[in-house]
């Protein structure tokens, strides 16, 4: 066998193969061997059948898989001896009239390679790094929640400022009908207040959709229709009230500090507040490392050039799945899988340049990390090592949840060497303002 390889241009390449019977003659044989052992064909006895036969019904099959499996085998391992960084698998080049009984079978494979490249990860303009605060307005309105939350429901006879309602909107055009509870505190209509004050349950009002609440997104969660079709909705709704509550606040004690956070972990409505702020900017960092992540992501990408081998790819893409594509299909494939190939190949450098990788044992500390603090959401806040241990070997188990892991694991990795080495500048923001700049 002969395997050379043929350089089109920097990502282009044609590898043949030149394939002769001694390289496969042997194991034809033997396979047929096997074959005439075992046929089973009338007029002849079990094993009696001529070899001629058998090599004229079963002859060309096996040459074809033993040479495709000779092809796949030495073609892998010359691109691996070769170090060939390939993109896609070869091509196999369509050769009509082929001769399968030649002495010599030549093939020939596409190959598209990757292209050479440099990564900067100080890139041109800086990257925002966001520090998200909880500002005394945001602290301010958790502890009323908290109070609220914890606090006793007082059952009302008719409608007063701030009450909670429970009723059902509808609204038959738009085929709504939803049990909700309508929290007046919330509303921003001054003429819908004005018509719920003093009703009792069992009435029934009609309130207008537009500009009902403070914050828009409320309207979807009370009617139970999705978001976007809240945003245009301007309709008058019926709301039928089932019950009206008052809550009277908690009293900010020791006992419901004890129920918040355990006991004496706080005490007092200043140390309240100061657990409130650090919890909220714990969470609030998993959010900005996120945004910074994305935002690095498309820096690079972005300012990262090099050409790829876009035709080999959209051939490529054309043949490699389960049914083949059209020429315009296999285009729109391509520009849609382009920008995350090119990711890819640029996350690709940048983990070989900086030596990083996940390794079994700190994947398993990591999982054990991520079941303590699952645990910790429903109450078990000290595991026993073997307990944590046993639910970590069950997780490592499952290919599924490891992948997951370490990519998470990978994503913390690259967190941590983008925000060394990255161009960043920080932007201290509160949450409100976070979401309004992300957002919008």
């Amino acid at each position: 066998m002969n395997i050379t390889k043929e350089q089109i241009d920097d990502l282009n390449a044609v590898v043949k193969v030149a394939i002769t019977k001694d390289d496969y003659q042997e194991k034809v044989d033997t396979i047929l061997k096997d074959y005439r052992k075992q046929a089973n064909i009338p007029g002849f006895r079990k094993g009696q059948v001529p070899m001629g036969l058998i090599k004229k019904q079963y002859g060309k099959a096996v040459l074809v898989d033993e040479v495709n499996k000779l092809l796949q085998d030495n073609l892998n391992k010359y691109l691996t001896e070769e170090k060939l960084d390939v993109l896609g698998n070869p091509l196999p080049k369509q050769q009509d009239g082929f001769n399968w009984d030649a002495d010599e079978l030549d093939f020939e494979f596409e190959l598209g390679l990757a292209p050479a490249f440099e990564v900067k990860l100080k890139t041109k303009k800086a990257v925002t790094q966001y520090k998200i605060v909880a500002d005394k307005k945001m602290v301010d309105e958790q502890v009323e929640r908290i109070q609220k939350q914890y606090g006793k429901i007082i059952s009302k006879t008719e409608v007063e400022k701030n009450n909670e309602v429970n009723g059902t909107f509808k609204n038959e055009a738009e085929e709504i009908e939803h049990k909700t509870t309508l929290e007046l505190d919330k509303v921003k209509n001054k003429k819908a207040l004005d018509t719920l004050i003093g009703k009792k349950a069992g009435e029934t009002v009609s309130l207008k959709t537009k500009g009902l609440f403070k914050e828009d997104y409320l309207l979807s969660a009370a009617l139970g229709i999705d978001r976007e079709k809240a945003e245009k909705l301007a309709i008058d709704v019926e709301f039928t009230i089932d019950e009206i509550n008052e809550r009277e606040a908690a009293e900010l004690n020791q006992e419901l500090f004890d129920k918040l956070f355990g006991k004496d972990e706080v005490s007092s409505e200043k140390e309240l507040k100061e657990k409130i702020k650090e919890d909220s900017e714990k969470q609030f960092e998993q959010q900005a490392d996120q945004k910074l992540l994305n935002d690095i992501t498309e820096k690079l990408i972005t300012e990262t050039k090099f050409e790829l081998p876009a035709d080999f790819l959209r051939k490529w893409i054309q043949v490699s799945g389960e049914n083949p594509l059209t020429d315009d299909q296999a285009k729109e494939e391509y520009e849609k899988s382009e920008k995350g190939l090119r990711y890819q190949l640029i996350e690709s450098k940048i983990l070989d340049e900086n030596n990083l990788s996940v390794q079994f044992d700190e994947l398993k500390e990591f999982a054990k990390g991520f079941i303590k603090s699952q645990m910790a959401q429903y109450g078990h806040l000290d595991p026993q090592e073997e307990e944590l241990e046993n639910i970590a070997t069950r997780v490592m188990g499952n290919q599924d949840e490891v992948k997951r892991l370490s990519e998470q694991l990978m994503s913390q990795k690259l967190l941590t060497l983008f925000k060394e080495k990255a161009n960043l500048k920080t932007k201290e923001i509160s949450y409100e303002n976070f979401v309004k700049e992300v957002y919008g």
